[in-house]
């Protein structure tokens, strides 16, 4: 999934409980603001590693138990791995979930590419459609949303 896509998931999800939106959003934030630097300066071969790794649930179990905005976090977080997981399988590439598993396990064949590379390599997949139909849900309801609003008085 695009990052933009996972904030916006982060935002619904805040709205609809009684979760923070602005640290559900911080927390679908952590595993790309991590591995996205990490990927792009070769420090690690792959852009899902430290920060989407499944292995990190014990730290944000943790958080979770602190507070109510740590609770928002580590939900923000796991969004974001659940959302990047189902988007590889709705792709065709199921076993490039093992990202989940890192470093433990590897995906087998990686895309391995650049974040603006893997834009282009990215639209039209089942999963970009998805994304699109996502997006294209929150413009109708701010649509609707407006439309049902009282305009301003003259």
């Amino acid at each position: 999934m695009l990052f933009p896509t996972h904030l916006l998931v982060a935002a619904v999800v805040g709205h609809e409980s009684r979760l923070s939106s602005v640290w559900l959003v911080v927390g679908a934030a952590i595993p790309d603001v991590v591995d996205k630097p990490l990927g792009l300066l070769g420090i690690a071969d792959l852009y899902h590693s430290v920060g989407h790794t499944a292995l990190g649930a014990p730290l944000f179990v943790l958080l979770a138990l602190s507070s109510r905005a740590g609770l928002a976090v580590a939900v923000g977080w796991g969004s974001h791995l659940l959302l990047d997981a189902l988007h590889v399988v709705l792709n065709g590439r199921p076993g490039d979930a093992l990202f989940l598993g890192w470093p433990l396990t590897v995906p087998p064949d990686p895309l391995g590419i650049p974040p603006g590379e893997f834009l282009l390599f990215y639209l039209w997949t089942p999963s970009f459609l998805v994304e699109s139909a996502l997006w294209g849900a929150l413009a109708l309801v701010l649509v609707k949303r407006r439309s049902i609003l009282p305009g301003p008085s003259g």
